[in-house]
């Protein structure tokens, strides 16, 4: 194409942020005028970047970041896509023979940042619009009859190109400015003084530019600031308006975004509602609908829907049919979907809830390369993610990891590091693979604000080890209740930080020397005893823990039996009694003979004092009788004390729920024991009317929690009266297919398979040992 003389006064492109038609207008104006430098709408510290753009390396979607040198935390992005304008003019500048000056000319994010408290995208420099701006789109939608702005915006600018439609770049440019211009004329009185600020900048960076290429240079804006940037001003009338700004020192590089923080839905005040199909329109060549419809087949197949060939032509033909009604240029968004609905999932919303979430929406992550500014701490978080072979992605997965494999405790370590910085790149979630301590799942998703969060640990140190030791130390100086210093000593040693442990156990001596509260004791234990068996399981020394922790459950011991005796009321009760539960879990780690008599001697002292509400009694009695430690006598003594008349049945009641209730197992306990289940019967049986209406919610809440077939059995054993067992019609019978007595022939004929099954799970059970760390 030969160059076209130049226009009279600069080329003013006003676009959307993020749509592909605008991007392809915008590459085909530029073509046709071929300006001199081109400039962009974004904060001019990135002009040092923009060379970066041209790397092979770099992928759409990215962003500029910006954030104040002195507070990471305040950090400002302006994300560009693929078929984002303003990387449309960026590429197009960089690709010519003759490379044209690329420059941003909005307000300086040193300005903007200084005068913002929290973090904030923007989107291409675009200041999140106030409540009382008028919706352009929809404005300018609703003259041309649209009662969607989204559907108007791709039938008159996102569908150029691929239709029939109107191929005069400058003229669609020239119709929206002066659509853009009427209506803030009709809205003199909304403008926001943000955007007057920033217009005035642009203003005197487009001056700057006239004074070196004269009028042959080209802006691309959004296009509400277009009849703003035409508008004849002086200079010192924007001076004025300049002067005086806020202003702090910011550091910019590129940092990786997703389709999905593009997404308006996001939170994202300059999003759009659908990037993974803007991102199919500017990328398919041709026959776009038959493209994307292909896309949507075969995503639907791979999630086993029966998905024919057939299928896709008759959805591209019911969806043509649908524009044609609808008066549309080409079909959009709308009649792909209902026509994906109607033929594929067989008007399902469910698979088309997957195609709006994996296509519509979509999970792309970009790219940018090595040599992109970074703190050394990102540069070190990025070495290692290479070394360990976990790559950032913006969808969610799950990982498994084996501690016993040197590579997946290296990947737990680096990843509770960073949860210990606040980088939160993975979660922790229940492992489908079992509940052993060699194992762990974690959930990965990288958010593109993890970038922000990964500068804002800079501060503690270059490397992931040396920022996570130094968070954890001054975390534990920091800390003012006991729990939360043994919640850092147990995520220090799941981090492997045993560089921050002395920091953590001296905080955690000095606080649990000074703190008398029981409950605050009991509930910092279980943390240390995890602790120790983590430190066990991953090769960590955590000996001196075990010191703190022997001394905080014997202080237990002394002060439980007086707290638990002090006139409690039921919510200090259920309280108390998760309390006990933890402290008898964490003495069962400690692994300590000695305090295990002494819990069990607690244990004993509150099962039998009747100052002590029912249901701590009872749980103490029911943790005892788990251990082997209360014969099935005494606990029937205890339990008929419980439930004698004398009692009283709210405090009965609570006995039973703290012996018999929630997942403790009680209810097959009851199927078992016969003459357990007797005393709850006799007592449930003798309780007058207007008390058991008082306790009847507590009694519902115990025995509702049983399994379904628990319950139906112990509505069967309760009806057939005393003595009844499962399976039987006759009370003392024995279950139906069953013989009344044990027969030892039978039984031993299962004992050499009992032999052989056990001795297997032995070599395997040393196998296990012997990989251990």
């Amino acid at each position: 194409m030969s160059p076209a003389a130049p226009a009279r006064g600069p080329l003013l492109l006003g676009v959307r942020h993020h749509g592909p038609g605008s991007a392809r207008a915008v590459r085909a104006a530029l073509d046709a005028a071929r300006p001199a430098a081109v400039l962009i709408e974004g904060p001019p510290e990135g002009d040092a970047l923009l060379p970066l753009a041209a790397d092979p390396a770099m992928r759409p979607p990215v962003a500029l970041l910006a954030h104040a040198a002195d507070d990471p935390g305040r950090a400002a992005f302006w994300p560009l896509a693929e078929f984002s304008p303003e990387w449309a003019a960026i590429r197009w500048a960089q690709q010519q023979p003759d490379p044209v000056p690329v420059r941003f000319i909005d307000l300086p994010a040193a300005h903007t940042l200084a005068a913002r408290p929290e973090a904030e995208g923007d989107g291409a420099g675009a200041a999140a619009p106030p409540a009382v701006r008028p919706d352009p789109l929809a404005a300018l939608a609703g003259t041309a009859g649209y009662d969607d702005p989204e559907r108007w915006w791709e039938d008159v600018v996102e569908h150029r190109g691929t239709g029939d439609g109107p191929q005069d770049p400058a003229a669609a440019f020239e119709a929206l400015g002066e659509a853009m211009a009427a209506l803030r004329e009709a809205y003199p009185d909304r403008e926001d003084p943000r955007d007057l600020v920033r217009e005035a900048h642009m203003r005197q960076r487009m001056r700057a530019a006239r004074r070196e290429f004269g009028d042959c240079y080209a802006v691309v804006c959004g296009a509400w600031h277009v009849p703003a940037l035409r508008a004849r001003t002086t200079a010192a009338a924007d001076k004025r308006l300049l002067t005086g700004l806020p202003r702090t020192k910011v550091e910019t590089t590129w940092v990786p975004w997703t389709h999905r923080r593009l997404a308006r839905a996001g939170g994202y005040g300059a999003g759009i509602a659908s990037p993974g199909w803007y991102a199919h329109l500017f990328a398919a060549p041709d026959r776009p609908v038959e493209r994307w419809l292909t896309k949507v087949a075969g995503l639907l197949r791979e999630e086993d829907r029966p998905v024919s060939t057939a299928h896709v032509i008759e959805a591209v033909r019911l969806a043509q049919t649908l524009a044609a009604v609808r008066g549309r240029p080409l079909p959009g968004l709308a009649e792909t979907l209902e026509a994906v609905r109607a033929v594929m999932c067989d008007g399902s919303d469910v698979p088309l809830a997957l195609i709006e979430d994996r296509l519509v929406v979509g999970d792309v992550l970009g790219r940018v390369p090595d040599g992109a500014p970074a703190v050394p701490l990102q540069r070190d978080l990025a070495r290692q993610q290479r070394s360990l072979r976990l790559k950032p992605e913006a969808h969610e997965r799950e990982l498994e990891l084996d501690l016993r494999k040197d590579t997946d405790a290296a990947r737990s370590r680096l990843l509770h590091r960073l949860r210990l910085l606040g980088i939160d790149w993975g979660r922790p979630t229940a492992s489908r693979a079992g509940t052993g301590t060699f194992r762990e799942t974690w959930r990965l998703r990288w958010e593109p604000e993890l970038s922000v969060r990964v500068a804002e640990a800079g501060i503690w140190g270059t490397t992931v080890p040396a920022a996570a030791t130094a968070r954890a130390e001054a975390d534990a100086a920091a800390a003012g209740e006991l729990g939360e210093v043994t919640a850092l000593a147990e995520r220090c040693l799941l981090a492997g930080l045993s560089e921050a442990l002395p920091a953590v156990l001296r905080a955690l001596a000095d606080l649990a020397a000074l703190d008398t509260d029981v409950a605050r004791l009991a509930k910092a234990l279980p943390a240390l005893a995890r602790s120790l068996r983590y430190g066990d399981v991953r090769g960590t020394d955590a000996s001196a823990l075990g010191v703190v922790a022997g001394g905080l459950a014997e202080r237990i011991c002394v002060a439980l039996p007086p707290a638990c005796a002090a006139g409690l009321d039921a919510d200090a009760a259920a309280e108390l009694r998760d309390h006990v539960d933890a402290v008898h879990g964490a003495v069962g780690l400690l692994q300590d003979d000695d305090l295990r008599e002494r819990w069990s001697a607690v244990l004993r002292a509150l099962a039998g004092r009747e100052s002590v509400p029912g249901l701590i009694r009872g749980r103490a009695a029911r943790l005892l009788l788990d251990e082997g430690r209360l014969p099935a006598e005494e606990t029937a003594r205890l339990m008929g004390l419980a439930l004698s008349p004398a009692a009283a049945p709210p405090d009965a009641a609570g006995w039973i729920d703290g012996f018999a209730g929630g997942g403790s197992g009680g209810g097959t306990l009851l199927v078992h024991d016969d003459r357990l289940l007797r005393l709850i019967d006799a007592w449930l049986a003798s309780v007058p009317a207007q008390a058991f209406t008082d306790v009847l919610p507590l009694l519902r809440r115990t025995f509702g929690a049983y399994e379904p077939g628990v319950r139906r059995t112990l509505g069967e054993l309760a009806r057939r009266g005393p003595g009844a067992r499962p399976g039987s019609a006759v009370p003392g019978a024995a279950p139906e297919g069953f013989a009344p007595e044990l027969d030892p022939a039978r039984a031993d004929a299962v004992v050499d398979l009992v032999h052989l099954l056990l001795a297997g799970a032995g070599a395997a059970g040393a196998g296990a040992a012997a990989a251990t760390p």
